[in-house]
């Protein structure tokens, strides 16, 4: 046993409202959204598909009394707030859509998924490079920081200051010289006595500071438009729901400050490594301080590039921590169910983010699936773990002899199939079988039936 100092669970800053008093702002925020939700889940057949098909547009707005851009806005906010899925052409409802009017919590993971993607609800101004709309959304933690800490309005010239120092920090360390807000070269026909660098001496920091002043009133815009804050004459408040929400992000920070065991600055295969022999608690613990040290992005396509990877535990450990990121992570997992390597555990991801019991997902996986899978575990468990572990791993195959589950591993096709089979035989103190298994083995490697 190893004595783990633990932290005492954290207060919201005094004047935060209950749990019960935020979520019912967060449904009000998103009662458009949920009324659209509903609709759609209820109405059959196609036309339900991202971007809302114009006939069902039609539809929505006269059965829910709301213009078009009411319902075009609400249902961007259901699709990011998890409250649809989208499957083909057909809407179906989301489990937060389903647990919403009984669950607190769900309505509040809702919120938070729309107010992580405020970039994406409130469109970006035109003729504004791609890259300077990306630094502003990289910079505006640090805007919510300030406004969180500050305990009331803050003035749009001082955030307007903070945001082009982040800004600026993040062009020198990526050695950019900022070019205003075209962000061209000099073209090769100038002359060449003015330099890239004369041009932004010259003309590049008035031309910046217009450019971040557009892009700030886009952010406050963006975040207003969620629910996360409030405008004023020349300046910007923290609802009730903003400050919390950013409360529980700088929280999350320190607990990444304090991660217990060391991984927070290692990649996500180091991590997941060091977290392998931790019981489920202090592993998610882990989890939670590496992911929230990076930006969810990042972390996500980290976790899912090292889940390509040869290490099958590896592979499983980094869908445990891709179920700790939860909402944010579910486009880019279900974007891989197209990947052999990865289909089964993207399956049993989304059907336990989609509500089923975690004993029940595994009936989400066809046969082959579940053999697939049965093979990628037993392959951790050969590189990994005790040989008495690997003989028990015989039990949870689907199939109910071992010669129908040596057919089946035979067929599925796993890269590593020889070699698990070859430690099965190994560590089986049944010589019969163990025999068999050296059987099958032999007959996959040589290409035999």
């Amino acid at each position: 046993m190893t004595t783990r100092r633990t932290r005492p669970a954290p207060r919201p800053p005094e004047g935060t409202p209950p749990r019960a008093e935020l979520a019912r702002q967060a449904r009000a925020v998103l009662a458009d959204a949920v009324r659209i939700a509903h609709w759609a889940a209820g109405t059959p057949g196609p036309g339900t598909a991202a971007p809302l098909a114009a006939h069902a547009l039609e539809r929505a707005a006269t059965a829910l009394e709301l213009s078009p851009a009411q319902v075009r806005a609400g249902w961007d906010r259901a699709r990011l707030a998890g409250l649809v899925e989208l499957h083909g052409d057909t809407a179906r409802p989301g489990w937060r859509l389903r647990a919403w009017d009984r669950d607190d919590s769900a309505v509040l993971r809702g919120w938070v998924a729309l107010f992580d993607a405020w970039s994406l609800v409130h469109a970006a101004p035109e003729g504004i490079e791609a890259g300077a709309v990306a630094e502003a959304v990289e910079a505006v933690p640090q805007v919510l920081s300030l406004l969180q800490l500050s305990a009331g309005s803050v003035t749009v010239p001082a955030l307007l200051d903070l945001l082009g120092q982040r800004v600026a920090e993040l062009q020198e360390e990526r050695c950019e010289v900022p070019l205003g807000p075209g962000r061209t070269a000099p073209a090769a026909s100038a002359a060449p006595a003015e330099t890239a660098a004369d041009q932004a001496a010259s003309a590049g920091p008035a031309r910046s500071a217009d450019l971040n002043a557009l892009l700030l009133d886009w952010a406050l815009e963006g975040l207003a438009a969620v629910g996360a804050l409030t405008l004023g004459q020349g300046h910007a408040t923290l609802t009730p729901l903003g400050n919390w929400a950013v409360w529980v992000k700088l929280e999350q920070i320190c607990v990444a400050a304090q991660s217990p065991a060391g991984n927070i600055e290692q990649s996500a295969a180091d991590m997941l490594l060091g977290c392998a022999r931790l019981t489920p608690g202090p592993a998610r613990d882990e989890y939670r301080a590496w992911l929230a040290a990076r930006t969810v992005g990042s972390a996500v396509a980290e976790l899912l590039a090292v889940a390509r990877g040869e290490d099958a535990l590896l592979r499983g450990l980094a869908f445990e921590a891709l179920r700790v990121v939860g909402g944010p992570a579910e486009p880019e997992v279900r974007a891989v169910l197209a990947e052999p390597s990865l289909r089964p555990y993207a399956l049993l991801w989304l059907a336990e983010y989609e509500g089923n019991d975690p004993d029940d997902a595994q009936d989400v996986l066809s046969r082959e699936e579940a053999t697939w899978l049965w093979v990628d575990t037993a392959a951790a468990v050969a590189d990994h773990g005790e040989t008495g572990l690997l003989v028990r791993h015989l039990d949870s195959a689907v199939q109910g002899t071992v010669p129908a589950l040596l057919d089946e591993v035979r067929a599925v096709g796993h890269p590593r199939t020889v070699q698990v089979l070859v430690a099965l035989a190994a560590a089986h103190p049944d010589p019969a079988l163990a025999k068999a298994v050296r059987r099958a083995a032999f007959q996959v490697h040589t290409g035999g039936a």
